[in-house]
């Protein structure tokens, strides 16, 4: 699992268990990494082939959010690079487990880090794969990092801490930040394109849409998924129905007028 530079000093390292990513950015004054994997033994590899990208420490760490895969090596980091910041949103950093040291420097918007001869940006486009997810953006290479709002290697995640009706419109503004040339580096899979990303976010509207429906039609919710046609398949869906009907407002049955 060696590093492979996508754009200018950016490199990914994509891990077998979960197909998740580990991205490694290096500017003049160091490096910045983003998610730091499923375990510490992953972590701590990680770490030694870092040696290979050029000189430099890391400056700081990224959280994209707390699922476990994305952060359980922030412990390894944080001792072989001396307390190096862990970056990531305030909801993140809250809800991140407490087997991995959790965030320290939390923001609820955007954040700049400042490698010297390049600037990496944290923004919080809004709640989709859980409520505190970023995606990083280092413009003068055109790569933007998604963590888990986007997924390449399977359909988008939908968990008991995701909200399945607001993830389409965040995309959308993770979409204004990307350009027809940008690099885009999902959480989980393969290297894609604003394309991809843009099929991506249609299909999740199109579920958010449908869940809208059904429940405006008053279909029970253990009927929700046999009502339907879907774009992906049913089984990524078990987590996505119950969290819409507990956003939305039930359909109202009216007794017939006497």
């Amino acid at each position: 699992m060696p590093f492979t530079e996508v754009a200018d000093r950016i490199w990914v390292r994509r891990v077998a268990s979960y197909d998740v990513n580990l991205v490694a950015i290096r500017g003049e004054r160091g490096f910045v990494v983003v998610d730091t994997l499923a375990t510490p033994a992953e972590a701590d590899e990680a770490i030694a082939a870092l040696g290979d990208l050029g000189p430099g420490p890391v400056l700081a760490v990224v959280n994209t959010h707390d699922h476990f895969d994305h952060v359980l090596g922030n412990a390894a980091f944080r001792t072989h690079y001396d307390g190096v910041p862990i970056h990531a949103t305030e909801e993140a950093a809250a809800q991140t487990d407490p087997a991995a040291p959790p965030a320290d420097h939390t923001f609820s918007s955007a954040v700049v880090i400042d490698l010297g001869d390049r600037q990496v940006e944290l923004i919080h486009p809004g709640r989709g794969h859980t409520a505190g997810d970023l995606v990083v953006r280092v413009p003068d290479a055109d790569v933007l990092l998604t963590g888990d709002l986007v997924e390449e290697s399977a359909p988008p995640s939908f968990g008991a801490d995701s909200w399945p009706l607001e993830w389409p419109q965040t995309l959308d503004l993770v979409i204004g930040l990307l350009t027809p040339a940008s690099v885009v580096v999902p959480g989980h899979g393969a290297v894609v394109d604003r394309s991809f990303v843009e099929t991506q976010c249609d299909e999740l509207r199109a579920v958010a849409e449908t869940l809208r429906d059904l429940v405006s039609r008053g279909v029970p919710e253990a009927e929700a998924i046999a009502s339907a046609t879907w774009p992906f398949p049913v089984d990524a869906l078990h987590h996505a129905v119950p969290r819409a009907y507990a956003q939305l407002p039930r359909a109202r049955r009216h007794l017939p007028m006497a």
